[in-house]
C-alpha cells in the first residue's frame, strides 16, 4: 500500500492494476506564492508559475486554480516544472519565475524570505484527491482483512493527529528531520482537521482529477472505476469508527 496523489489516475488509464481504497486529503493542499508584483491570481496571466512535478498534485492544483479564475493553463500562464517544492522557492527567490506553488513546511520560509501568500489553494474546497491510499487490484481480493487491519490503523492515527498534537509534533519532526518548533507548527496546522475521519472517496474526488489530467484515456473514464469504498463501509457498520471516537 502506498500514499500518492492524483497521478494514479493516469497511471490506471495506462494500464496500472491500482486502486483508491481511502482519501487522506480531499482537496489540494497547497498555497500559491508570489513576488511583490503579483497581488493576485488574474494578475499571473503572461507569466511563468514555479510547480513541482507534471502531473502531480501540485500540477493538478495550478491547472484548477487557474481555471477557477478563468484563465487558461498554459496559454494564460506558463508552467516550468522544477522538481520539487524547495527547488520551485528556490526558483521564486531568484526571479526565475514570478509565482510558486508551495506545500507547508515550505510555505514558511518563503514567508521567512519576504514572500506573500496569494491564496491558499485548499481554502476553496476544490474537490480532489491531494492524497490517497492506494493499493494493487489482486491485494484487495487476496488480503481482504490485511487492508482492513491497516486502515483500523490509520483512522485511529487520523484521531490522534487531529487531536492530539503532543503526539503528533514529535512524530512529524521526525518525520521532517528538523528541531525548528515553528516549522513542525507550520506543517501541523496546515493538515490539522483536514483529515476525514471515515476516508471516503467520491466520485467527485475522481472526476476533478479526470478533469485536470492530460491522458488521451481521461475524458472518457468512468470515476467509480479508480476507487474501492467497501472496506471503510465494513469497518464503520461494524461500529469501529463509533467506538474510536466514543472513546474518553
Amino acid at each position: 500500500m502506498a500514499t500518492t496523489g492524483g497521478a494514479v489516475i493516469n497511471a490506471v488509464l495506462s494500464g496500472a492494476d491500482l486502486v483508491y481504497i481511502a482519501l487522506i486529503v480531499p482537496t489540494y493542499g497547497f498555497s500559491l506564492y508570489a513576488r511583490p508584483e503579483t497581488k493576485d491570481v488574474p494578475s499571473l496571466k503572461g507569466k511563468v508559475v514555479g510547480v513541482m512535478t507534471k502531473g502531480a498534485s501540485s500540477d493538478h492544483g495550478l491547472i484548477a486554480l487557474l481555471r477557477h479564475n478563468h484563465l487558461t493553463p498554459g496559454q494564460d500562464v506558463k508552467f516550468l516544472y522544477l522538481g520539487g517544492v524547495r527547488e520551485a522557492l528556490a526558483a521564486l527567490e531568484r526571479g526565475i519565475v514570478s509565482a510558486a506553488v508551495l506545500s507547508a513546511p515550505t510555505t514558511l520560509l518563503a514567508r521567512r524570505l519576504g514572500f506573500k501568500e496569494v491564496v491558499n489553494i485548499a481554502t476553496l474546497n476544490l474537490p480532489y484527491v491531494h492524497n490517497g491510499l492506494v493499493t494493487r487490484r489482486v491485494m484487495t481480493r487476496q488480503q481482504p482483512e490485511r487492508i482492513k487491519s491497516f486502515l483500523r490503523a490509520y483512522m485511529a492515527s487520523v484521531k490522534v493527529s487531529n487531536e492530539d498534537p503532543e503526539t503528533s509534533k514529535p512524530a512529524l519532526g521526525r518525520f521532517l528531520a528538523t528541531n525548528d518548533a515553528a516549522v513542525i507548527d507550520e506543517a501541523y496546522q496546515t493538515f490539522r482537521g483536514i483529515f476525514p475521519k471515515v476516508p471516503y472517496i467520491t466520485e467527485d474526488n475522481i472526476r476533478a482529477v479526470l478533469n485536470v489530467a492530460d491522458h488521451p484515456k481521461a475524458a472518457t473514464a468512468d470515476p467509480k472505476e479508480f476507487f474501492d469504498n467497501h472496506f471503510l463501509k465494513e469497518l464503520e457498520d461494524s461500529g469501529f469508527v463509533q467506538e474510536l471516537y466514543g472513546r474518553r
